[in-house]
């Protein structure tokens, strides 16, 4: 589909600057599709992740975090406002900043077979990058595929073999080991666990900590399952509609939700949870309601959610896109 210049909406306030983040989302939108038709994926949205943080985005399927994931990757432009790398337009960047930002910024995709290439060896595989950025000799790029192998838990041999001849946790591992080997500054982990037997996808995360904390990177980590993005992430931001409707430190978000999206997507997720769930089916990205785009589903609406949109604004300690945060807002996990 082609992509097409947004249409005006309500600008949502932005996170508080900050000098040395990573990447910045300012204003982006990602839209796709002629005029009558047009999906509005990522429609208006201010983030910012910072060198060495985990920052979780969830939300339901079809919300706009993959896209999101992409953008932030290069794999797809925005239609309007600018993502930034370093405090530089991504799109300004060419040559050497150009492949400093392809290096400093890697990714874990859901399917770890169908990002691995069956026909290269592992050793192949894991060298790839080093050959790409020209780093070291061949000598010392072999030795520390070998080194990475070590610390995800596989053995050497596994540089001769091929992705066929492992499990599917042992080619996400392979996935992570390639992605941390060029040292990246951001590894974009989209569905990363989603594809794992549920007795792996503890060890995953523990390793995923583990890594972050070893070598210092930080993390994008997209995903469903809400227990794993609370335990992983420094902060939360959650997606509706292509919108962030609410952002802030994980442990507040999961257990005090101030927006009633956040509150039931957790409550979901939680066997004891007793809130009132979402009512009815998200509605189409390509025609968004009027006012709070989540106020069809919402048991707290009222007459001005309809009405107004409401922006982003700071309130208790996160930012949230609700009128009437303080009405809703008490504990939800005690």
């Amino acid at each position: 589909m082609s992509a097409i210049p947004p249409t005006p909406a309500v600008p949502s306030a932005p996170e508080a600057p900050s000098a040395s983040a990573l990447i910045e989302a300012r204003e982006v939108f990602c839209h796709f599709g002629p005029a009558s038709r047009r999906v509005r994926a990522v429609d208006g949205i201010n983030l910012t992740v910072n060198p060495g943080e985990t920052l979780g985005i969830v939300g339901e399927s079809g919300c706009g975090k993959s896209t999101m994931a992409k953008l932030m990757l290069g794999l797809e432009k925005s239609t309007g406002g600018d993502m930034l790398v370093n405090g530089r337009s991504m799109s300004t960047l060419r040559g050497s900043a150009y492949q400093a930002y392809r290096r400093d910024v890697q990714a874990v995709f859901q399917d770890p077979y169908s990002s691995l290439n069956p026909r290269m060896r592992i050793g192949q595989t894991m060298v790839e990058p080093l050959d790409i950025h020209g780093v070291g000799t061949p000598a010392e790029r072999r030795e520390r595929a070998g080194e990475l192998l070590s610390r995800i838990g596989l053995p050497p041999d596994s540089l001769k073999r091929y992705p066929h001849e492992f499990s599917g946790g042992q080619r996400q591992r392979i996935a992570i080991g390639r992605a941390l080997i060029a040292d990246p500054k951001l590894i974009v982990l989209d569905e990363p666990i989603s594809a794992l037997d549920v007795s792996i996808r503890a060890q995953m995360l523990n390793l995923l900590a583990d890594l972050r904390d070893e070598f210092g990177t930080g993390y994008v980590f997209i995903a469903h399952d809400l227990a794993a993005v609370a335990t992983i992430s420094d902060r939360i931001a959650v997606m509706y509609l292509g919108r962030v409707v609410e952002i802030g430190p994980a442990e507040a978000v999961a257990r005090s939700p101030a927006h009633p999206y956040t509150r039931m997507l957790f409550a979901a997720a939680d066997p004891s949870g007793e809130a009132e769930l979402p009512r009815g089916e998200p509605p189409s990205p390509i025609a968004p309601p009027p006012g709070c785009r989540f106020h069809t589903r919402c048991p707290f609406a009222r007459e001005a959610c309809s009405q107004s949109d409401p922006p982003l604004r700071s309130y208790n300690g996160r930012t949230v896109a609700c009128h009437f945060a303080e009405d809703i807002d008490t504990p939800l996990i005690t």
